[in-house]
């Protein structure tokens, strides 16, 4: 992408109309291009200084999960009051979770027409800007282009997403207050004997009777991208409190360089040392007899389908996602006359790691053809009320309505499950949240859950540390194919003996470069704590 001059050298060029002033941008701009390719700069102004919106513009963005069957209508809405706000309408587009791990990276490389994509910490954010794949962002551009969403967003979000001393994301202003969590049906706890589950390694007998009363059911139908790995992080953290993806890759489907959540010192630990090591095999012992017995689905890899949207449909007895993006299934559950038992993940002693700034954002691709207009309309949708109700809740009328005492509800025949653009379901996770009216559609159980959140989540020693792998790359990618082939399938229980299977991962983990790795998380993570002392 070629090097964009800054705002003010733009308005002189134009305003002058000089040819060969003009003719010395343009070679300026070709001898700029190639190794910083990646600088966000203003576009064109009018003659009041405003940004020149004459020229009408197609947006294109990226968003995880799938399309909810509203979104065409929804998306109409939004283009029609862009077009009259930017004269830009947006087209979206979804990575489904099940082809996150090979899509995303491959459509940001592919040089395929992007303008901004979901970006997250545990979503390959560090991994891709280190890339080059997003561009270049400074604080007086997103200030001229995002007012609104920089009146809000505090300097520490900036430099939490700041790689190698550099911005590549627009974090939310809004961090999600929530934790994870795994839904289970009362009906089948009353039948196996269970008033509740204190920790999840209990859950046997619930597993049990789902298979026996429920033959059309998995008891635990897991997806490929965010379910694989997730109750093994449920087992793991009855022994540690463990950060749900590695720091140095932000897949939570790979293995590779840790960390205590609530270790103070900051230490850093391979996973296949002590005390992930152990604990690991207690978690891998408890999921091979869940596999064995059927109560897990033998091929999760080919599962596109995440279990909390399997749940209600009754071909899973278990679904796992966060206290945020459960609330619509609970309600629909509770619409299905099904009761259900939250158990939050948490580690030993009680606590859940509060979220980072860069846990939702967005990246501006780095080959956008209109940067300067996507983060206008970003703008837009992230902070403008009218923007986030039609892009978050949808349309007012059919999607939801504001009830007599001030909440959110659901209109005169509409159900949970009839809603064709359920809250949370679209993507625009990134929104700004203190927007929202409370939800009269919450159950007493998801109301509960959400009273005991603020006292689940403690700060963690690496809040706002953000690894950049450049250096290493090619261990990460190595790590990343390693952990496909032999991490994965220890995550579901698919192997035949737990210590073979981790001394087989460790070797392949020392031939991919772990320990090199290990060293540069080390000299980066205590760069880091040391720059909080001063």
């Amino acid at each position: 992408m070629k090097h964009l001059k800054k705002f003010s050298l733009l308005s002189v060029c134009l305003v002058l109309m000089i040819t060969m002033l003009l003719s010395a941008c343009s070679s300026s701009n070709n001898a700029s291009s190639g190794s910083d390719k990646s600088n966000a700069t203003a576009q064109t102004a009018g003659s009041d200084g405003k940004p020149d919106h004459s020229k009408e513009v197609k947006i294109v963005g990226y968003l995880l999960g799938d399309a909810p069957k509203g979104m065409p209508e929804v998306l109409a809405a939004i283009n029609a009051k862009l077009k009259k706000d930017i004269n830009a309408t947006l087209e979206i587009n979804y990575i489904g979770w099940g082809d996150v791990a090979s899509r995303y990276p491959l459509l940001l490389a592919s040089g395929e027409d992007v303008d901004f994509v979901f970006s997250a910490d545990w979503n390959y954010y560090v991994s891709e800007a280190s890339k080059g794949a997003f561009l270049k962002l400074d604080e007086n551009t997103l200030k001229t282009y995002m007012p609104k969403h920089m009146a809000k967003l505090p300097e520490a979000a900036l430099t939490a997403a700041k790689v190698n001393g550099d911005v590549y994301m627009i974090p939310t202003s809004t961090p999600d207050r929530k934790v994870n969590v795994a839904l289970f049906r009362k009906d089948i706890m009353e039948k196996a004997g269970m008033t509740e589950i204190k920790k999840f390694s209990d859950i046997e007998p619930y597993l049990a009777e789902a298979k026996k009363d429920f033959p059309e059911m998995i008891p635990m139908n897991l997806e490929s991208q965010y379910d694989l790995p997730t109750p093994f992080q449920h087992l793991l953290s009855e022994k540690i409190a463990y950060p749900l993806a590695p720091t140095d890759s932000g897949d939570p489907t790979a293995v590779g360089i840790s960390y205590d959540n609530e270790d103070k010192t900051g230490k850093i630990v391979s996973m296949m040392e002590e005390p992930y090591l152990s604990a690991e095999k207690y978690a891998a012992n408890i999921m091979k007899g869940w596999y064995d017995k059927g109560y897990i689905n033998k091929n999760p890899y080919t599962n596109k389908v995440r279990s909390k949207d399997n749940f209600v449909n009754g071909k899973t007895a278990i679904a796992f996602g966060n206290s945020i993006d459960v609330a619509s299934v609970m309600t629909n559950a509770k619409e299905k006359g099904i009761d259900v038992y939250v158990k939050p993940l948490l580690s030993p002693s009680g606590h859940a790691a509060q979220t980072s700034w860069i846990n939702n954002g967005v990246a501006i691709a780095a080959n956008s053809k209109n940067p300067e207009r996507t983060m206008e309309a970003l703008d837009l949708l992230m902070e403008d009320p009218s923007y986030v109700y039609l892009d978050y809740f949808g349309i007012e009328g059919k999607n939801y309505v504001v009830t007599s005492d001030g909440k959110i509800g659901l209109p005169d025949g509409v159900t949970a499950d009839t809603n064709t653009y359920p809250p949370d379901a679209a993507g625009f996770w990134f929104v700004n949240k203190d927007l929202f009216k409370p939800m009269a559609t919450w159950t007493d159980s998801y109301i509960d859950l959400q009273s005991k959140i603020k006292d689940y989540l403690t700060p963690v020693t690496y809040l706002g540390f953000t690894f950049n792998s450049e250096n290493i790359k090619t261990e990460i990618a190595n790590i990343k194919n390693v952990s496909t082939q032999y991490a994965q399938p220890i995550f579901i229980g698919a192997f035949k003996n737990v210590d073979d299977a981790f001394d087989l991962l460790d070797k392949k983990l020392k031939s991919a470069g772990i320990d090199k790795v290990k060293a540069e998380v080390e000299k980066q993570a205590g760069d880091f704590l040391a720059s909080k002392k001063q």
